[in-house]
């Protein structure tokens, strides 16, 4: 009864607080695969923050539970590798799904939405370092940053597909028909940054799917700064 509480809490919130954050979205990345039987409900959470305006929602599939019967269609090795990364930066030998990393800091369980909820809630509060902003010209993306502090930065540029549904044959979801948000489609870097001077650039994005671009901390550091065209 607790458990059904605190979820009818979290997806309350979802309906009631759209208010956009005045320092720039949260990232929440989803580490999820479509052979895991414990995904489902994440995937179902990221869902409905994907429909937020504070929120950048990302799903990551991997490819490391292909082996018990069904391969992700979406898992690619780098995101699996980016993950694994992650893990390396908080000095954790293990990886594991679902995973919700928010901020490019907090890792969470991806099927506890109140703890979601709360850590998203403290990034919101203290906003993000960097105010990123995009403008699109056809296949052409402007990216403008405010400076950041001296440090070592990646700009990335991320490519999603805002939904799908899949009809699940085989292994632990076999005969399900799973519906997936922002599925990530491609992650790469771009341009290193030092924070210094304000960041301009110029870049291609050939294609409808939306367009993210997150500045990070190399080595999986923090978040600084993330905007979207979707």
């Amino acid at each position: 009864m607790r458990q059904f509480l605190a979820v009818f809490a979290f997806f309350g919130f979802l309906q009631t607080s759209q208010v956009a954050a005045q320092n720039g979205p949260v990232v929440i990345e989803l580490y999820t695969s479509q052979g895991c039987s414990s995904c489902p409900p994440a995937d179902a959470m990221l869902h409905d923050l994907a429909k937020r305006d504070d929120v950048i929602a990302l799903a990551l599939h991997v490819d490391y539970w292909d082996y018990i019967g069904w391969a992700d269609i979406f898992a690619q090795p780098e995101f699996t590798a980016r993950q694994h990364a992650y893990a390396r930066a908080a000095n954790s030998a293990t990886v594991y799904t679902p995973q919700m990393i928010i901020g490019g800091v907090d890792h969470v369980i991806g099927s506890r939405p109140v703890q979601v909820m709360d850590v998203m809630q403290a990034h919101r509060r203290k906003g993000n370092p960097v105010a990123v902003t995009m403008t699109r010209n056809g296949d052409q993306v402007q990216i403008n940053a405010t400076p950041g502090g001296s440090g070592d930065y990646v700009v990335q540029l991320v490519r999603y597909k805002p939904e799908e549904t899949v009809a699940i044959r085989r292994g632990e979801n076999a005969g399900r028909n799973l519906r997936y948000a922002n599925i990530v489609t491609s992650w790469n870097v771009i341009e290193r940054w030092d924070g210094l001077a304000p960041l301009s650039l110029m870049t291609q994005a050939a294609g409808d799917d939306p367009v993210v671009v997150i500045i990070q901390q190399a080595s999986n550091g923090p978040i600084m700064g993330a905007a979207q065209l979707r």
